[in-house]
C-alpha cells in the first residue's frame, strides 16, 4: 500500500475511533433535556427541591457556600429579561378564542442554561416537582462547579490524546525505523563501505526506497570492485610488452622492440575506445539507421566473407557511429577466433529488431557467456596475445550497445558456433 493512502487510513482511523468516544462520552455524561452533565442536571435538580420552601437565612447559607446568587423570583425581581420570559407561566388557555388557529406556547423546560444581563452573567434556571423555578446566577459558565464539571471532559481529552498516540505511535515507529535504516546505509555507503543492506519487505515507497538503496550499494560495490581488477587488468596488460621492450632495446633489437611499441600502442588505442564507448553510455541522440548499409559498410572496411540476412528496408533507432563500432568488433572477433562462415541477419519482433553475428566456431563454455562481456576477460587465461585480443572486444560492443538504449547476449549454436545478439528499439 501507498505511505500517503496509509496515511490517509490511519487518520480516518484515527478520527472514527475518536468520534465513536465522544458520542459515548456525551451519551453518558449529558441529559437529552439540556446542555449539561447528567450529574450537574442531578444537583441542580436536587437544589430547586431543597430550597422549594426555604427561608432567606437558609438561601443565603446556600449561596455562601455555593458561590452563586440564588433567587426565587416575582415578576416585579430586577432579573434580565431573558431570564424572566423562561419562567413566566403561559397565558391561560380561556385568552384564545374558540376558532383560534395560532399554536399552543411551547412547554417550559425543567432546566435552562442562557446568557444574559449586563454585564453578562450566567443563568440556570431550575424547576423543582412543583414547577416552581428556581433561578441561579453566576460569573462563570461552569458556576463553581455546580453547572458544569471540568473534570470528566479533560479525562476524555487526555483520553483521546492517550488512544491516539497509542494509535499512531507503532505506525510513526515504523516509519522512523526504516528512515534510520536508510540513513545508516547511505552513511555508510558514503564511507566506501558497499556491503550495508537495509531491510526492504515493507510494500510501500519506504520498501521501494530500501530496495534502490540495496541495488545502488550492490551496483557500487560491482562498480568499485569492477575498477580495481580493471586497473590491475591495465597494470598487467602493459607491464609484459613493456618489459619485452626493454630487453629488445637492451639488446639493440629494434624490429622486435618496434613490435612490442605497435603491441603498447593497439592496447592504448583499445583503451582509448573502450572509453569513448563508456563516456557515450550517456544519454545520446537516437535516429532511424539502415541496419544493411551499416553491416555492409563494416565487411567492407574490416574485409573477409559472410552471408548477410539483412532486409533492405529494415531500421532500427541508434546512434550510427556507436552501433557501427559495435558490429565491427563482433565481426573481427568472429573472423579471429572462427574461421569460416560467418552469417549476420536482421528481423524485427513487434517495437524491436534483433541483429544477430553467427559464426561456426568452437563457442564458448556456457557457464562463461555472462562473463565474456566484462573488459579484460579472456578465456585463455595466459592473455597471450598470439591467441587474440586484451578481452576488451565484447566489453565495447556491450557499451555501445547499452548506449542505444538496447542489449547484447550471447548464446551458443547447435551443434558448433556462437551467436552474438544485439536488439535495438524499432
Amino acid at each position: 500500500m501507498k505511505l500517503f493512502a496509509r496515511f490517509l487510513l490511519w487518520f480516518f482511523l484515527n478520527l472514527l475511533l475518536l468520534g465513536a468516544g465522544f458520542l459515548l462520552f456525551v451519551r453518558a455524561q449529558f441529559d437529552r433535556e439540556f446542555l449539561m452533565t447528567a450529574s450537574a442536571a442531578a444537583r441542580l435538580q436536587t437544589l430547586a427541591d431543597d430550597l422549594a420552601d426555604a427561608n432567606p437565612e437558609t438561601i443565603a447559607q446556600t449561596e455562601q457556600k455555593l458561590g452563586v446568587k440564588l433567587h426565587v423570583p416575582r415578576f416585579d425581581d430586577e432579573l434580565p429579561r431573558e431570564v424572566l420570559d423562561q419562567v413566566r407561566p403561559p397565558p391561560p388557555p380561556h385568552e384564545f378564542g374558540p376558532h383560534d388557529d395560532r399554536p399552543p406556547p411551547p412547554e417550559t423546560s425543567p432546566r435552562v442554561l442562557i446568557r444574559a444581563g449586563n454585564p453578562p452573567r450566567y443563568w440556570a434556571i431550575v424547576r423543582n416537582s412543583e414547577h416552581r423555578p428556581l433561578i441561579i446566577e453566576s460569573e462563570s459558565i461552569t458556576g463553581n462547579g455546580l453547572f458544569l464539571n471540568l473534570r470528566p471532559w479533560l479525562v476524555a481529552i487526555f483520553g483521546a490524546a492517550f488512544v491516539s498516540a497509542l494509535l499512531w505511535l507503532p505506525f510513526i515507529r515504523g516509519i522512523t525505523n526504516s528512515v534510520a535504516q536508510m540513513q545508516h546505509a547511505t552513511q555508510q555507503i558514503a564511507a566506501g563501505k558497499f556491503d550495508v543492506r537495509v531491510d526492504a519487505r515493507r510494500g510501500d515507497e519506504l520498501g521501494a526506497l530500501g530496495r534502490d538503496v540495496n541495488r545502488m550499494a550492490e551496483r557500487l560495490d560491482g562498480l568499485v570492485t569492477g575498477q580495481k581488477r580493471f586497473l590491475g587488468d591495465i597494470a598487467h596488460e602493459l607491464c609484459a610488452p613493456l618489459v619485452k621492450l626493454r630487453l629488445a632495446l637492451g639488446l639493440n633489437d629494434v624490429k622486435r622492440a618496434d613490435e612490442k611499441a605497435d603491441e603498447i600502442a593497439a592496447l592504448v588505442n583499445e583503451l582509448l575506445s573502450f572509453s569513448k564507448a563508456a563516456l557515450a553510455s550517456s544519454p545520446v541522440e537516437l535516429r532511424p539507421v539502415n541496419l544493411l548499409e551499416v553491416v555492409t559498410a563494416v565487411v567492407r572496411r574490416e574485409g573477409g566473407e559472410g552471408e548477410l540476412n539483412v532486409p533492405a528496408d529494415l531500421t532500427a533507432r541508434a546512434e550510427p557511429e556507436l552501433l557501427t563500432r559495435a558490429l565491427a568488433n563482433l565481426w573481427r572477433n568472429a573472423l579471429r577466433y572462427a574461421p569460416g562462415p560467418i552469417t549476420i541477419t536482421a528481423e524485427q519482433l513487434g517495437d524491436q529488431v534483433t541483429l544477430s553475428v553467427s559464426d561456426q566456431g568452437p563457442g564458448i563454455p556456457a557457464a562463461e557467456l555472462e562473463k565474456v562481456f566484462d573488459p579484460f576477460y579472456r578465456l585463455d587465461a595466459s592473455r597471450d596475445r598470439q591467441t587474440g585480443g586484451v578481452g576488451l572486444g565484447l566489453a565495447i560492443v556491450k557499451t555501445c550497445v547499452e548506449s542505444c538504449r538496447g542489449k547484447v547476449t550471447a548464446f551458443n549454436r547447435q551443434p558448433t558456433g556462437l551467436t552474438v545478439a544485439i536488439t535495438l528499439p524499432a
